[in-house]
């Protein structure tokens, strides 16, 4: 980093805690622009600086102030990402309460739970939709004193005293103010959307997150110009960590996403020069990729694949681990004429993607490295700030998940779990000693339920301690591995593996809509049934396309039968979480007998 550089950079110490972060930047550089968002009313994308946004930090931190609320009560927040989701959260943490996001997705039942376990004494919310979410629950909300929404809300014959517009309840004008809490106080209780069970509260210091910040940016290298584009939920740490608080310690300005579906527009219009992602998004335009390829001429697939192959040995022999090659002459023709095209599409500028949140496969790493895209891999935990390790883009390797951070101690333990201690681990789960303690061992280790090895100096992660099953002649499977192979083909864009102490393996498939469609005119069904989706021919095909993915594994795991449907797992159903991870023993329970039929006769 350059010396105008470093020197812009607001360390924890400057911080002292994530207010102090906020109120530090907005002293040292108020006139640079720090968040971009799209106005509904002018229909254009519009720039705050960071002296507008501490301007109005003031009023939330004055109307906060005015309710009676105590240094470490609980408020919470349910919004899509914004500028005003950051005004609320540093106005909270100045104020010294403790916040707690909630995703926008969640089930109600959920987010009324996790309301009442925190203790939460004031909710945000952000429009009619969140309001209306909240009405199969309302009865068991009492315990809340105010409801503030951004935006004007019907509400239908069901009028809350408590409810007011962000409009009416922020004063006119008010000063920013710091004040000096203790770095290791609580700032924010982060529930875990558990695949099993109710969500548990993982309390993060202020200090836990700016060291998790600080960290990650010793190895991945980022400048005070770049343009963030935040679309992964704040409620996720991953964002919130480093999409949000590093981006901000580095002084540099973030775009917020208008939503999922306008993300390919966003892309285009924003141009970011840094994305934080989970795997899913590049795996979808990995498979529209290879789906288009399917219909290009024979040419124009053979010189896609030579451009993949090129700039792969290019990256490989950037990264020292190969040497020069002749191919590579071919570059910059092939960069124009192949690579260029995909890059334009992130917008034309992405110097760095960042993913993390789940495993990422390496068919999918390989192609946008290969197409010039810097695509790094990191791993953490909620419990751990997040970030635990991360690929440097000068050490890359997309097999593991990079180094460990500086101060991260690490070891492998029993059944080869990976133990960590650091400076980023929680301070526990909230209202929950037995759970903190089977977490944390005496000696300060956070036991991360994930097996790894540890090779020269990098992590990889090789599979999860309570994800595998066994099956009936005790053969074990990794069951999230082989669903991850299977999903790396277009046709299916969700799966899940059965056969704990079953006989053999079997799936349940969600079919991708679009190429279902081609599927069913080459089989000559009708695509719109869901009987034609699990008749027999159709099985067959399907099971053919499933053996190709998992060839790798070993041939006791293969699949023997399979159960493909349209209607997508979601997370209204409860059949997923918030963060798009499987609930497996609700997908069991609504599919039994369905799963029951695929084991008849053996």
């Amino acid at each position: 980093m350059a010396k105008n550089e470093s020197s812009n950079l607001i360390t924890p110490e400057d911080a002292g805690t994530l207010a102090g972060l906020f109120y530090e930047r907005v002293q040292r550089t108020p006139d640079k622009p720090a968040y971009r968002y799209y106005d509904v009313v002018s229909e254009a994308w519009q720039d705050l600086s960071w002296a507008e946004t501490g301007a109005q930090v003031a009023r939330w931190q004055a109307a906060l102030a005015a309710e009676d609320l105590q240094p470490g009560d609980r408020v919470a927040i349910m919004m899509q990402n914004c500028p005003e989701w950051v005004m609320f959260d540093q106005a909270a943490l100045a104020n010294g309460l403790v916040v707690v996001p909630l995703y926008t997705q969640d089930r109600a039942e959920n987010v009324a739970y996790i309301l009442q376990n925190a203790g939460v004494k004031l909710l945000l919310i952000g429009n009619q939709e969140h309001w209306d979410s909240l009405q199969p629950v309302r009865d068991q909300l009492g315990f809340l004193n105010r409801i503030i929404s951004l935006s004007h809300i019907d509400v239908a014959g069901h009028p809350d005293t408590r409810l007011k517009t962000a409009g009416e309840w922020l004063p006119d004008e008010a000063e920013l103010m710091r004040v000096n809490w203790d770095k290791d106080a609580l700032a924010t209780i982060v529930y875990t959307s558990g695949t099993t069970g109710r969500p548990k509260g993982v309390m993060l210091s202020h200090y836990n997150i700016l060291w998790n910040a600080y960290r990650s940016l010793q190895v991945v290298k980022c400048r005070p110009d770049e343009l963030f584009l935040s679309f992964l939920p704040l409620s996720h740490t991953l964002e919130r960590t480093a999409g949000y608080y590093l981006p901000m310690m580095l002084g540099a300005q973030v775009a917020y996403n208008r939503s999922i579906p306008q993300l390919a527009e966003d892309l285009l219009a924003v141009r970011p020069t840094i994305l934080m992602s989970v795997p899913r998004i590049f795996e979808r335009v990995y498979n529209k990729i290879q789906a288009g390829l399917e219909e290009k001429s024979p040419v124009a697939r053979a010189l896609f694949k030579l451009a993949v192959s090129t700039g792969w040995k290019r990256f490989e022999h950037q990264q020292g681990r190969a040497g020069w090659s002749p191919q590579l002459l071919l570059w910059p023709l092939l960069e124009k004429i192949v690579a260029k095209k995909v890059m334009d599409k992130l917008g034309g500028r992405m110097r760095l993607a960042v993913v993390g949140g789940a495993p990422l496969p390496f068919n999918v790493a390989q192609l946008f490295i290969s197409l010039g895209l810097p695509m790094i891999q990191g791993y953490g935990l909620t419990e751990t700030s997040p970030v635990l390790s991360v690929n440097p883009i000068e050490n890359n390797d997309p097999t593991g998940v990079g180094c460990l951070l500086q101060d991260v101690e690490a070891r492998i333990g029993d059944k080869d779990e990976l133990l960590v201690r650091g400076p980023g681990v929680m301070l526990g789960y909230w209202a929950n000693e037995k759970a903190t303690h089977d977490m944390i061992d005496a000696e300060g280790w956070l036991h991360t339920g994930d097996k790894a090895r540890i090779e020269n100096g990098q992590l990889y992660i090789t599979g999860r301690l309570k994800e595998i099953i066994v099956l009936a002649n005790g053969e074990k499977v990794p069951p999230a591995d082989m669903e991850m192979a299977i999903c790396a083909d277009a046709l299916f864009d969700q799966a899940m593996i059965i056969g704990d102490s079953r006989p053999y393996l079997t799936a349940l498939l969600v079919l991708n809509p679009e190429q279902w469609e081609i599927l069913a005119r080459e089989l000559d069904v009708d695509p719109d049934s869901e009987e034609a989706c699990k008749s027999s021919r159709v099985n067959q095909v399907v099971l053919e396309r499933v053996a190709r993915q998992i060839s790798a594994f070993p041939g006791y795991a293969q699949i023997r039968r399979v159960r493909c449907q349209l209607d997508p797992w979601g997370i209204d159903e409860g059949l997923m979480t918030p963060t798009l991870k499987l609930k497996r023993n609700k997908i069991y329970e609504r599919y039994e007998s369905d799963i029951e039929r695929m084991y008849q006769d053996h």
